[in-house]
């Protein structure tokens, strides 16, 4: 049987293990990065791919999950406030529309923090 933890554990590992696997072998974001103004994007892109990989990876097998939690977060954030929070200046609609994921994972990894 499911339980409510299992299932946002699943939910949340599967998001950044395929976020991470995108990343890694699928899409190019150093440009990305770049156009963000972050430096050393190849580096910086290879570190949150792989981070997102293994976290993901271990929040699905319920190993670590507080420590796995909590470089999710940094990164999650880190996408609001790089991506999202520019388009601010576009209408809080059109903002909140493009957020919801990003929202919605960083609840869903504070209630990793918190709970499990």
């Amino acid at each position: 049987m499911l339980t409510l933890p299992s299932l946002i554990r699943y939910a949340t590992g599967y998001v950044f293990l395929i976020s991470g696997v995108m990343k890694l072998f699928i899409i190019d974001l150093t440009s990305a990065f770049a156009n963000y103004g972050i430096p050393y994007p190849e580096l910086v892109a290879l570190i949150v791919g792989a981070t997102e990989l293994v976290c993901g990876i271990l929040i699905i097998a319920n190993y670590y999950v507080k420590k796995a939690a909590l470089p999710l977060l940094v990164i999650m954030v880190a996408a609001l406030l790089l991506t999202k929070v520019p388009l601010l200046h576009t209408g809080i609609f059109h903002f909140l529309f493009e957020a919801r994921l990003d929202v919605v994972m960083i609840v869903l990894l504070y209630i990793l923090l918190k709970r499990v």
